[in-house]
């Protein structure tokens, strides 16, 4: 057994890509058991990430799919859905992630789902709500920041729309589908019903976007524009120094006036536009300038010294190389070497959080495309002789490592 907060859930995973993927590793991480249902040509982030050891096992698919295993089912033919059908009889939560449309096409809507098993947690990630004009779109990382906003705040601040250069929208979203579902497995144990989980991606990120930057718009009338002008002005970045860059934040009025004193500027606690939290919102420009006028002036090693001294938060400024070496993150073990049996060793990354009661103990790691076929198909009840037709009908693959 794995062990862990989610040990005996049952879980099928009909996802791909990032968000779904990173919705299922969060439960699998945390003892669920999860079945990763693949076609024959295998999740696509399999090979859209670079070079790679073997084919099909790209850096991305690796840091997304440990303590899953993987078959290959094709929905289309009757033994493909058939073993489908056991995989949900047995399951506790279904999970996918394209427009609801191809799951009716594929005979998987939630009606179909719960006649199979009535208590699943059935919880679908897709684009856009299905009550509004957007419901049949495709939808991906890019395409919901830019229609979502979060592109919009670059132009804001930069003059031009941008990207933020991570997949932010499908890891927010797939984090939300864990809490949902989490509550919905709550709900069940004190109820004993499933249910239906929606979740469109585009809400989502508005309401994430908006939480800051509806700003004045969330009063009716308006008191002025949208967009926090604090978080927006073109100096809330990393701070230069004399050597480097620092990352400094000083919000409450404590913090503010130590940074004053350190900088050699005690007077500015007294200036009617720094000394107070509402004043400093109001001049955030001037603020703002201060600390890179004053900050070219050390090293960062010497800033960091000054401000732990007098309890300013500041920390250096990573790359993401730099990140890697961090003598924090290697103090608390947060990276670690695992081997795997055809990618060799992997640099992966620990559980950031830790509970009281336990966490799941074994690691598996991602798995080869229909690497469990055979051995998921002999728990669902399929015969040696069935399973052999599956194979011989492309209806599953045999993906073992060791097939003797």
């Amino acid at each position: 057994m794995a062990g862990g907060p989610l040990e005996g859930v049952r879980v099928v995973d009909l996802t791909s890509v990032v968000v779904g993927p990173l919705c299922t590793q969060v439960l699998a991480d945390h003892g669920a058991e999860v079945v990763k249902v693949e076609s024959a040509a295998g999740d696509l982030v399999r090979v859209m990430n670079g070079k790679s050891v073997t084919s099909g096992m790209g850096a991305k698919f690796l840091h997304l799919n440990r303590n899953k295993r993987s078959i290959v089912l094709d929905l289309k033919q009757p033994a493909g859905y058939e073993a489908m059908r056991k995989l949900i009889a047995r399951a506790d939560v279904l999970i996918w992630n394209n427009r609801p449309q191809s799951m009716a096409r594929m005979r998987l809507s939630y009606d179909d789902v719960r006649a199979i098993n009535p208590r699943i947690i059935y919880c679908g990630m897709f684009g856009f709500g299905q009550d509004g004009r957007y419901r049949d779109k495709p939808a991906y990382d890019t395409i919901i920041q830019g229609t979502g906003g979060m592109a919009a705040l670059h132009h804001m601040v930069s003059g031009e729309p941008r990207f933020v250069p991570m997949v932010v929208a499908d890891k927010v979203v797939g984090l939300i589908a864990v809490q949902m579902i989490a509550m919905a497995l709550f709900r069940r144990e004190r109820g004993g019903e499933g249910c239906s989980i929606d979740i469109p991606m585009f809400e989502n990120l508005v309401k994430f976007v908006l939480e800051e930057h509806m700003y004045l718009k969330t009063f009716e009338p308006p008191l002025g524009p949208t967009g926090d002008p604090r978080i927006l002005d073109a100096s809330n970045r990393p701070i230069p120094t004399r050597d480097g860059y620092i990352s400094m934040s000083a919000n409450t009025d404590k913090q503010a006036f130590a940074f004053f004193d350190a900088i050699g500027r005690p007077e500015l606690k007294f200036d009617p536009r720094f000394c107070s939290v509402p004043a400093r919102f109001a001049h955030v420009k001037e603020y703002f300038q201060v600390r890179m006028d004053a900050l070219k002036a050390k090293t960062t090693a010497e800033w960091l010294e000054i401000f732990d001294r007098c309890d300013v938060p500041a920390m250096p400024y990573h790359t993401l190389d730099s990140l890697m070496e961090d003598p924090h993150l290697r103090e608390v073990g947060f990276f670690q070497l695992k081997d795997h049996p055809t990618e060799g060793k992997l640099r992966v990354m620990r559980l950031p959080n830790k509970w009281s009661s336990g966490v799941r103990q074994d690691w598996s790691p991602p798995p080869k495309l229909g690497q469990h076929s055979v051995e998921i198909l002999r728990e669902i009840g399929c015969s040696d002789a069935e399973i052999e037709a599956m194979i011989t009908a492309k209806a599953t693959l045999d993906g073992r490592l060791d097939k003797r």
